[in-house]
């Protein structure tokens, strides 16, 4: 089974069915890749990005990794954003936590779980740092939903933060940063406000 046969002849029936939908879609495709929007997303395989907004390859530039981090010594995210935002010159990015996450749940369990450990360490972090907010949930499943929604808001400030995104400001590029949040129990998206185009936006979401 070195070839996965049952993915291939997946492959094509998408090919084919996008093909009869639309006969220049993947001609149009090759020319260029012209997104508006930049995804930092989770890799969690229930999360598929380009779907559950309901865009076509092309439309939407992704990058997920385990549980939606936003590292300033993370190169391989840095990449993903600076040529985002210099060359694609993407309006929108867009970080989108889900419910249920299992890498924030990792995260506040008293156990050992290897070299991801350290990944997740500043999920902790946030965890300490908003305990008595997370202390007015009753029930274990409410507080790691909400320690989800205050891990993107915290992301979001770190995209905020970087000096791609800063210097972007500097020189009037409309660059607007987004915290979302996805139900997997029913398929919907929450915005979380907040929501910064500007260094006066980031200061005021620093603040809560």
């Amino acid at each position: 089974m070195k070839k996965l046969p049952i993915l291939f002849e997946n492959n094509r029936k998408w090919a084919s069915q996008i093909s009869q939908n639309n006969p220049s879609f993947f001609s149009r495709l090759v020319q260029q890749q012209n997104p508006e929007f930049l995804w930092i997303g989770c890799s969690d395989s229930r999360v598929p990005a380009n779907e559950i907004i309901g865009l076509l390859p092309g439309e939407l530039f992704v990058h997920r990794n385990v549980a939606n981090l936003v590292s300033h010594t993370d190169m391989n995210c840095l990449s993903v954003l600076q040529y985002a935002v210099e060359i694609l010159k993407v309006r929108h990015i867009i970080v989108c936590g889900h419910y249920g996450c299992g890498g924030v749940k990792a995260a506040l369990e008293d156990q050992p779980h290897g070299l991801i450990d350290n990944w997740l360490r500043c999920i902790r972090d946030i965890h300490q740092r908003r305990s008595s907010d997370l202390a007015r949930f009753s029930t274990a499943e409410e507080r790691i939903n909400r320690l989800c929604e205050l891990n993107v808001i915290e992301q979001v400030k770190n995209v905020g933060n970087t000096t791609i995104i800063q210097e972007a400001w500097q020189r009037d590029q409309m660059v607007t940063i987004h915290g979302w949040i996805y139900a997997i129990s029913d398929g919907l998206l929450k915005d979380l406000d907040a929501c910064v185009s500007s260094t006066s936006d980031l200061a005021s979401l620093e603040s809560l």
